[in-house]
């Protein structure tokens, strides 16, 4: 899991992507392995809603890290749309989002804050 200054840090030095249901932000990290922080704000729902939203983001993210060929920081934000998905739907929803980051370049264009997008 991610300290809050390393989300600080993903969040403005980090690139970011994102679909209906996820944002998510991005960046290469040191450690031998990839790392992941979860954000679901009260505005998303009951403690119930949000607990299971983070609680499927890493049960995702354990059965698929090995995608990911970089070792990863990833700050993944639950949005208000993710409260009424299926657990298909959200699976689905942090598949597309995964793949993006695995199939990250550099050539990317960027936000107007020089943030890069990922599509």
């Amino acid at each position: 899991m991610l300290e809050r200054s390393e989300f600080l840090r993903v969040g403005n030095a980090g690139k970011k992507t994102g679909n209906r249901h996820f944002i998510a932000y991005f960046l290469v990290n040191e450690k031998e392995r990839c790392r992941i922080g979860i954000t679901v704000s009260r505005k998303v729902g009951n403690a119930a809603t949000r607990n299971r939203i983070k609680r499927l983001t890493r049960e995702f993210f354990r059965q698929n890290r090995h995608l990911l060929k970089n070792h990863w920081d990833i700050h993944v934000i639950g949005k208000k749309e993710a409260a009424g998905g299926t657990n298909k739907l959200l699976f689905s929803a942090l598949e597309g989002i995964f793949k993006k980051i695995a199939n990250f370049h550099e050539d990317s264009p960027t936000w107007g804050d020089g943030r890069q997008v990922v599509d």
